[in-house]
């Protein structure tokens, strides 16, 4: 079985060329999306942003899952009959606490492995690779930061929100401490679609990779 994997270089939402190849893989069923709720919001209100350009290609059912006030239990139980998970962005080592080393990653995980396609925006794409590269202007310290992630890909690191946080020095510093995977940039606005951990296609802005200490552009 195939496996279907999309990552985005910021929040949502989805670019409409992704946002139609992840309904085209989605079997019949709800579209379950975790998130972490933002302070001062309703998150029922930020919902649309996720779902309108699903919903454009032809999905409508959801199941919508706040990570800070949903058991481990249901977001598990409601993960293993999705049809499509989508990982929200902010705050990447919350999510990993939350997600990485739980039951939710291995009923993640294992529901990838059985072709439910993932979708990951900004920190839900971070915590999809492993290991999970962070940073310094993600985090408090200031400083790079790697730690366990998901591994629904591997080989590859990543880094997100790139030419709008002029991240190459970052996504270099990354490649000196695992200069044998691949390292991608991806830029805000940006999807990236791997099937089977080979990168497939792009949309929107940007995507760059370092070749030796030097930055392309492949998309």
């Amino acid at each position: 079985m195939d496996k279907h994997l999309f990552l985005f270089g910021s929040g949502p939402p989805f670019t409409p060329a992704m946002a139609k190849r992840f309904t085209e893989v989605s079997p019949d069923g709800p579209i379950s999306i975790l998130f972490i709720e933002r302070e001062g919001m309703d998150w029922k209100d930020y919902m649309p942003v996720f779902t309108q350009a699903l919903m454009d290609a032809g999905a409508d059912e959801f199941k919508y899952l706040p990570l800070f006030s949903t058991s481990s239990a249901e977001i598990c139980k409601s993960v293993e009959r999705s049809a499509g998970i989508v990982i929200g962005g902010g705050d990447t080592n919350l999510y990993a606490d939350y997600i990485v080393d739980t039951r939710i990653a291995w009923a993640i995980r294992n529901c990838y492995e059985k072709s439910v396609p993932v979708a990951g925006f900004s920190a839900g794409a971070l915590i999809s690779s492993n290991p999970c590269i962070i940073s310094p202007n993600d985090n408090p310290d200031g400083k790079l930061q790697h730690r366990p992630g998901l591994g629904l890909i591997s080989d590859v690191i990543l880094s997100v929100h790139f030419s709008q946080w002029k991240d190459g020095s970052h996504l270099k510093e990354a490649v000196r401490y695992f200069p044998s995977r691949i390292n991608l940039g991806i830029d805000e606005r940006t999807g990236v679609y791997f099937r089977n951990n080979e990168y497939v296609d792009a949309e929107g802005d940007g995507v760059y990779t370092i070749i030796n200490n030097n930055l392309n552009r492949i998309y």
